[in-house]
């Protein structure tokens, strides 16, 4: 007989990466979902992920279309960052996301293979998830990456549907813009996963030109407009934060070793 109870555990380490690792620890299936609170599923979301998985088993994980349900009236070319809260609709065909690019479905609807996740993803994430006072994201694409480059797909399936809540304060500029920080700080290591010793110079390089060119060229193309245009100051700050996330990664670093040479000599 199948224990069909629902199981709660609890995580006592904060962050979701260690809530994600304790959740596959748990559980007993082949297939894992992962499911935000606020991202309600259609009735049928488990039976489409489920055939999907059957489907193509060269898959590791695979999302569908995150629709947005919003409280208030959206700002002007919300599409444009639509995708940082985690609203994804690609069409109606399903296809490979591009991982190279870091293009990748987020946790909130997410179905993983357990295989896949168990054999190449660390117990220990350099991103731990949105913690009090930081704010620093990536949490979700890191183990995607790690699935990702052992040689497993990850995949759109255009025929699972979920509908985020997006409250009001989550539209407000304060909340918009340290979101686009958060996204941002996390792009230096995310492109360090699986990079070897002699590229990590390069990724350093390619990340602050590469975003002191598109800084540049949104200011030219916006000037004068950032106190009124929310959309195009979001897209500034987020390449302002990627640009720094070299930075960032150094001083996590330099904080983390102190902090072990701390312990060594208590």
């Amino acid at each position: 007989d199948i224990d069909y109870r629902l199981r709660y555990f609890l995580e006592p380490k904060q962050g979701a990466a260690f809530a994600r690792l304790r959740a596959v620890r748990e559980a007993k299936g082949e297939l894992i979902a992962f499911l935000d609170d606020d991202n309600l599923p259609d009735p049928d979301w488990l039976a489409q992920a489920y055939t999907f998985g059957l489907e193509h088993p060269q898959a590791g994980a695979w999302s569908g279309q995150i629709h947005g349900d919003f409280e208030v009236k959206l700002p002007e070319n919300f599409e444009r960052i639509q995708a940082f809260l985690a609203i994804r609709e690609h069409g109606s065909n399903p296809h490979l996301f591009d991982a190279e690019s870091l293009r990748l479905p987020p946790a909130a609807a997410l179905v993983v293979r357990k295989q896949a996740w168990c054999e190449n993803v660390p117990q220990q994430p350099t991103l731990s998830g949105k913690l009090p006072g930081i704010f620093v994201q990536g949490d979700d694409y890191e183990p995607l990456l790690y699935i990702h480059y052992a040689g497993w797909q990850i995949w759109y399936n255009p025929t699972m549907h979920t509908y985020h809540q997006i409250p009001h304060w989550r539209l407000e500029r304060d909340y918009l813009l340290t979101l686009a920080r958060g996204c941002g700080l996390c792009i230096f290591q995310l492109r360090l996963i699986n990079a070897k010793n002699w590229q990590k110079p390069i990724i350093f390089a390619k990340t602050i030109l590469g975003n002191l060119r598109r800084i540049l060229q949104h200011l030219i193309q916006y000037k004068g407009q950032f106190k009124t245009n929310l959309i195009a100051l979001f897209e500034l700050n987020f390449y302002l934060a990627s640009m720094m996330s070299p930075f960032y990664s150094l001083r996590w670093k330099l904080d983390k070793f102190f902090k072990t040479i701390s312990i060594q000599h208590d």
